[in-house]
C-alpha cells in the first residue's frame, strides 16, 4: 500500500499509481495517531515538509520501502533512520524550481516598490504618491546564499531584468561551471562580502547544523540598510527576533519570509511581525504553484513506482 498524508495531484495518484493500493489522505497529517495505524501497512510514503519520517513514525511502519518527498528539503525526514532501514528517499529534484524563483523575483520587485499596498487608501479618496516613490529592480545588485539550481533560476530571471549577480556557495570551488551561465558570469563572494554589497539578499540553503540561525543579528547588521532579504528556503535559517527587530528600527528596506522555525506559525510566535510594513509572510507556498504542483506529484508517482515495481 501507498499513504499519502499530504495534498498532491490527484490526477497523477489515478493514473501514475493505477494498479496500486492507495490511501489517499491529506489530513493523516494533522492526525497522528491514525498515521502511525495505517503506516504499519504502507510499502511507500509520500509527504511533502509537515510530516515528519522520523521517530515513532518510522517504528511503526516496519514494511517501508520508500518515502517520495513533494519537494526538495528533506529536514522533516531521517535521512540517517533511513538510510539503516533500507528505505530509499526520493525529493522531487527540480520540479518546483521555476516557481521558487519567481517568488523570489516577485517579492523582490514588490518590496522595492512599496506601492502595491495602498488600494484601500486610495479607495477612500487618498492620494499617497510621495510616500509610495519606490526603487527599481534595474541595476540592483541580488546575493544568492547557496547557489543550487533553485538559485539558478533566480538568477537568469534577475539578470534579465538587469541586475548584477553575486552568490555565496562554499560546495562550489571558483573553478565551478555552474559560476559561468549563458546569460553571464555569477560572482562567487564571502558570505560577509555579500551581506555587506547585496541590495536584495535571498536564501537558498538547506536547514543543517552550519546553516542554523545563519542569518542572525550579527548578518543583518552588515546589510545595507535598505537591503531586502527573502526565505524561500528554510526556516531556522534566518533568526526571526532578529529581522523583525532589524525591519522595526528601519535597518532594512524589507524582507518576505515563506519559512518559518516552527510551521505553521501560530498567532503567538507571529506577533513578533504584527504591525511591520514592509515585510510578506507566506505560508510556506512559494514553491507550490497549479503547475508545479503537477510537476511535483509526477516526478513522485514515477519515482515510488520505479522503486516498487523494479522497473
Amino acid at each position: 500500500m501507498i499513504v499519502i498524508t499530504e495534498f498532491m495531484d490527484e490526477e497523477a495518484i489515478r493514473s501514475g499509481l493505477d494498479g496500486f493500493e492507495v490511501l489517499y489522505d491529506p489530513s493523516l497529517v494533522d492526525r497522528p495517531d491514525d498515521l502511525a495505524v495505517v503506516v504499519g501497512q504502507a510499502d511507500a510514503l509520500i509527504v511533502r515538509n509537515r510530516t515528519q519520517v522520523r521517530g515513532a513514525l518510522l517504528d511503526a511502519a516496519r514494511n517501508l520501502k520508500a518515502v517520495g518527498r513533494l519537494g526538495v528539503g528533506l529536514d522533516n525526514i531521517d535521512m540517517a533512520a533511513c538510510a539503516a532501514r533500507g528505505i530509499a528517499v526520493y525529493p522531487a529534484s527540480g520540479a518546483n524550481d521555476t516557481s521558487v524563483a519567481e517568488y523570489v523575483i516577485t517579492t523582490a520587485m514588490l518590496l522595492l516598490r512599496g506601492a502595491y499596498g495602498a488600494t484601500s487608501e486610495v479607495a477612500g479618496g487618498a492620494w499617497p504618491r510621495n510616500r509610495l516613490v519606490g526603487r527599481e529592480i534595474a541595476g540592483k545588485r541580488l546575493g544568492l546564499v547557496g547557489f543550487g539550481s533553485i538559485a539558478r533560476e533566480t538568477a537568469r530571471r534577475a539578470a534579465a531584468l538587469g541586475m548584477t549577480i553575486c552568490a555565496y556557495d562554499p560546495h562550489l570551488p571558483p573553478s565551478a561551471e555552474a559560476w559561468t551561465q549563458p546569460w553571464g558570469r555569477v560572482e562567487a563572494q564571502p558570505l560577509n562580502s555579500l551581506l555587506t554589497e547585496a541590495d536584495v539578499i535571498s536564501l537558498h540553503v538547506p536547514l543543517t547544523d552550519e546553516t542554523r540561525g545563519m542569518v542572525d543579528g550579527t548578518a543583518i547588521a552588515r546589510m545595507k540598510k535598505d537591503a531586502v532579504v527573502i526565505n524561500a528556503a528554510r526556516g531556522g535559517v534566518v533568526d526571526e527576533n532578529a529581522l523583525a527587530a532589524a525591519l522595526r528600527a528601519g535597518h532594512l528596506g524589507g524582507a518576505a519570509l515563506d519559512v518559518f522555525e516552527d510551521e505553521p506559525l501560530d498567532a503567538d510566535r507571529g506577533s513578533i511581525f504584527a504591525g511591520i510594513p514592509n515585510l510578506i509572510l507566506t505560508p510556506h507556498i512559494a514553491g507550490v504553484t497549479v503547475e508545479s504542483n503537477v510537476r511535483v506529484s509526477w516526478v513522485t508517482v514515477d519515482n515510488i513506482r520505479r522503486h516498487l515495481t523494479g522497473a
